[in-house]
């Protein structure tokens, strides 16, 4: 038996008045998700565990299998991965948006949907104006910029400390900025706070010294960024800047056993997705990157080609993984209709031409499917809720639920389940 997981990144939702009090999934009724609904059986997940964000870093990695307590260190070295970047035991590695301020908000996440060849300008202008030596003697960089996908980038700072407060932009849409700004943990001495036995002890930063450092980044960010032609121009056409950088979300290198050192019946695996934090979990869990022409992490991304790659994969590997990243930044941009549209060309673009490829598999291929949590268009945030799933395969006993949504897999054979539990059951499909 192959497994697939297909997730749609905050596809679940709350009901909405403009949908009748339906939610996205109930009003849009997706065929082939409601179709193995029907033909195998559901539950709910929960994805987050307490005291933990309720992020795509920590749901993803838990739906995998993976205890967050022992592996947790934030997106940041999971982006590091992705991208390529070979953190050193000094290194501190934190996610890094460049944002929209206006009027002394943050107005979007994503920097007026910046589009990579545009920010890898940026990034090299910020590491030629912000880069900082450690002390002039040695002369190495205590900060620099890696240029990741679209928004979505990396700061690494040597000898920064985790034990930091910071605010994911996407959480506070239309909020003041300022009072969002980087603190020390509350409660934690700085002595308290150790970054890496290997870093020279001149080099340690502390809490505190972080929290200075990258505020010091944010604020003097704004100013270069204002200046550079790419803005300015945007500015005369009315368009959204991208005029702030926001780092959140930092750790150190993570150690993370592969999935095929946790479940033996997994060989070989692959990750499809167009968003650096996903291919960054998957490299860690031993999966091979599959990236895809055309593939945007928005909702004109190429799900025909995602799906061609998860077909053609799952001729020689045992375990896939495909994330459409579409259905949470139309959350968090609060656009119910692009949201509608991009559950829709989920289950259309997606898991059609996937199911309709596995049904004629010679080994059958167990699929499930599930968000790693909701981003309901009305909020425009992660929330920290159980997520419905489905799993399906050929000869599956199907439970009596009907529909794939939030409210009829309450009633799933599976019940409620709790982050690695889902895995454990996936696999346990033989």
């Amino acid at each position: 038996m192959k497994h697939i997981i297909i997730l749609g990144d905050g596809m679940a939702d709350h009901k909405v008045d403009r949908l009748g009090g339906k939610t996205l999934l109930q009003y849009a009724r997706p065929e082939y998700m409601n179709r193995l609904a029907k033909a195998g059986r559901t539950g709910r997940l929960v994805t987050v565990p307490e005291g933990f964000p309720p992020g795509s870093e920590v749901a993803n990695t838990a739906i995998l299998g993976y205890d967050l307590n022992k592996v947790y260190e934030g997106r940041g070295p999971l982006e590091a991965a992705s991208i390529g970047y070979e953190m050193q035991p000094d290194d501190f590695a934190i996610r890094c948006n460049i944002i929209t301020l206006e009027d002394g908000k943050i107005i979007t996440h994503n920097g007026g949907n910046l589009q990579t060849e545009d920010a890898r300008i940026l990034i090299d202008y910020l590491n030629e104006t912000l880069a900082k030596p450690i002390n002039e003697k040695e002369g190495c960089e205590r900060v620099k910029f890696i240029c990741g996908i679209q928004y979505r980038h990396l700061l690494i700072i040597k000898g920064g400390n985790k034990h930091i407060v910071c605010a994911p932009p996407h959480d506070h849409p239309n909020e003041p900025w300022r009072p969002l700004l980087v603190t020390p943990e509350p409660g934690l001495a700085d002595s308290d706070t150790v970054v890496s036995d290997s870093v020279a002890d001149t080099s340690h930063l502390s809490p505190t010294e972080t929290a200075s450092l990258i505020n010091d980044l944010i604020l003097r960010s704004q100013e270069l960024l204002a200046q550079h032609p790419f803005n300015q121009a945007r500015a005369a056409r009315g368009e959204r800047q991208a005029n702030s950088i926001w780092p959140w979300s930092g750790g150190y290198r993570p150690s993370m056993k592969t999935l095929m050192q946790q479940y033996p019946q997994v060989k070989t695996g692959a990750v499809i997705s167009a968003v650096d934090l996903i291919q960054g979990i998957g490299k860690y869990a031993g999966l091979r990157i599959i990236k895809v022409p055309g593939a945007t992490g928005l909702a004109d991304t190429n799900y025909e080609g995602k799906a061609q790659a998860a077909i053609d994969a799952l001729q020689t590997d045992d375990f896939v993984f495909v994330h459409v990243e579409a259905t949470d930044e139309a959350g968090h941009d609060g656009d119910l209709d692009l949201k509608l549209k991009a559950i829709d060309y989920l289950d259309q673009r997606l898991i059609k031409p996937i199911f309709e490829a596995t049904e004629q598999m010679s080994e059958p291929v167990c699929i499930a499917i599930l968000p790693d949590h909701p981003t309901p268009v009305e909020q425009r945030i992660h929330v920290n809720e159980p997520v419905p799933f489905l799993i399906y395969y050929k000869g599956i006993e199907p439970d009596a639920v009907e529909h794939y949504d939030e409210e009829s897999c309450v009633t799933g054979s599976y019940g409620l389940l709790r982050l690695q539990q889902f895995m454990q059951e996936f696999m346990r499909i033989n």
